[in-house]
């Protein structure tokens, strides 16, 4: 083959596009990895999942400084906030990782190319690079161009009031208010770092509760923990627009709700209402590539697009916007381009909101469920009732177990509390061998973790919980 000639050429090097490049190099693919920017990881690494969840770690810790290292016998002098130095941090362990990423490529033996990449035919990309463009080819190519936030019509972006995700994630001070449109995972993320900090957060939500997507009572007690943290939570309120405020640096959002207009002064306005397919510029129209009605690449079940040699993951395609989905599919793709059985089980993907408590579902919530006429039972048990919760003050929420009446097997698991996010993966893995809750029920748990809380709801399925009523 040529220098410019390859197996498998990825368009993108997020979680999606850089994890099928490492599997298809493993596999024995020649393989070249395209990406606008110079660092690889895509948005979750540069400026997603990775620097938010650091950001949450360090909020986090300063809080508990604050408010409630005292109350725990833990004296501290005059504490304070140097933002920069924290953002540094941040920083820092972004580097680490994109470098770890850009290692583990480069011994992998994959062609990295930073430039902008639009599709010239079939098996063939045209690369815009700083020397100017190349044409490169290649047997199959994977599309995994990811996302970009959603602008609303009345918020539009400037960068500086009105900010997506990105900036919120570099603010170089503390806003004394911050109105964050969206109550969904990224928008109550960062509503939660800033408000730690010492923002007055309101959250406007045009839905009637917060973290929609999960059973009522994971709301409710969601909700309730944030208002405790001070965060205000503004549900069934639409937006209508903006105003200036007293100098440029101000805005006032303008919404409504129940027929009456209000008004939200703030500093910074963070709108974080989802995100939407990065499909522009790719010359997808050109070499027939469709997309559905949402604007996203049309893919079979094998995440073929409509061109044979070219196959779509992440968050162009349909499906939950997650990491993890597009590793999967990422994953899936390589090996079945290289002769292997490539499968993405879409039933037990989880889905987190790293707040404090956090929330984690998989499966049919119980509302779902019942939604689809299926005869369940349901297990709960509260993290007030938990051995290590209570020994380390993190007794808000519960453990929920959905399932089937029948065949008692597990349909869904939510949790809300804190790890919820790692606790959330026991609850995968009884899924993806098609495992009951007596099974979860009879897993043995070491004691005293917040894992338990998992086995009780288990337990609970069949009214056997030993450790509540």
């Amino acid at each position: 083959m040529s220098s410019n000639s390859y197996d498998l050429l990825v368009i993108g090097a997020g979680p999606g596009g850089y994890v099928a490049a490492i599997r298809a190099a493993q596999l024995g693919l020649t393989t070249a990895l395209i990406d606008k920017r110079k660092t690889l990881g895509g948005t979750c690494l540069n400026i997603g999942c990775i620097p938010s969840k650091a950001l949450l770690h360090l909020s986090e810790q300063y809080h508990f400084t604050n408010h409630e290292a005292a109350s725990a016998g833990i004296k501290t002098g005059k504490v304070g906030l140097d933002l920069s130095k924290m953002m540094k941090r941040k920083d820092l362990v972004v580097t680490g990782l994109v470098k770890g990423v850009g290692m583990l490529v480069s011994k992998r033996g994959i062609t990295c190319i930073q430039g902008t990449a639009r599709l010239s035919g079939p098996t063939s990309v045209i690369v815009t690079t700083d020397k100017g463009n190349e044409e490169i080819n290649a047997t199959h190519i994977i599309l995994a161009a990811g996302s970009v936030p959603v602008e609303l019509p009345p918020l539009p972006f400037d960068g500086e009031t009105i900010v997506s995700s990105d900036e919120a994630l570099s603010f170089d001070r503390v806003p004394e208010k911050l109105v964050v449109v969206g109550a969904g995972a990224i928008g109550l993320e960062l509503g939660s770092v800033w408000s730690r900090l010492g923002s007055d957060v309101t959250v406007v939500e045009l839905l009637p509760r917060a973290a929609a997507g999960f059973d009522d009572d994971v709301c409710k007690g969601l909700e309730r923990a944030l208002r405790r943290q001070g965060l205000k939570l503004e549900l069934s309120t639409r937006v209508t627009g903006y105003k200036k405020g007293a100098n440029r640096r101000q805005a006032i959002l303008q919404a409504e709700k129940d027929g009456k207009r209000l008004e939200f002064p703030a500093d910074k306005i963070l709108v974080a209402v989802g995100r939407r397919p990065f499909t522009e510029g790719l010359g997808l129209e050109e070499v027939g590539v469709t997309l559905d009605e949402a604007g996203r690449v049309r893919t079979d079940e094998h995440l073929q697009t409509s061109v044979k040699s070219i196959h779509a993951i992440g968050d162009i395609v349909a499906g939950p916007m997650l990491a993890h989905k597009g590793e999967e599919e990422g994953t899936a793709v390589a090996e079945a381009l290289a002769g292997h059985a490539g499968h993405v089980n879409y039933d037990v993907i989880p889905n987190v909101i790293y707040t404090e408590p956090e929330v984690a579902g998989v499966g049919l919530t119980e509302s779902q469920a019942r939604e689809r006429g299926q005869a369940i039972s349901v297990g709960k048990f509260p993290l007030a009732a938990n051995g290590r919760a209570l020994a380390t003050g993190s007794t808000d929420g519960f453990a929920k177990v959905i399932a089937d009446k029948d065949s008692d097997r597990i349909l869904g698991v939510q949790i809300l509390g804190r790890n919820a996010s790692e606790l959330i993966a026991e609850a995968v893995a009884h899924m993806e061998y098609g495992g009951s809750a007596e099974d979860l029920a009879r897993t043995v748990h070491a004691h005293p973790t917040l894992s338990e809380a998992l086995k009780e709801a288990g337990l609970a399925v069949s009214k056997r919980s030993i450790h509540s009523l």
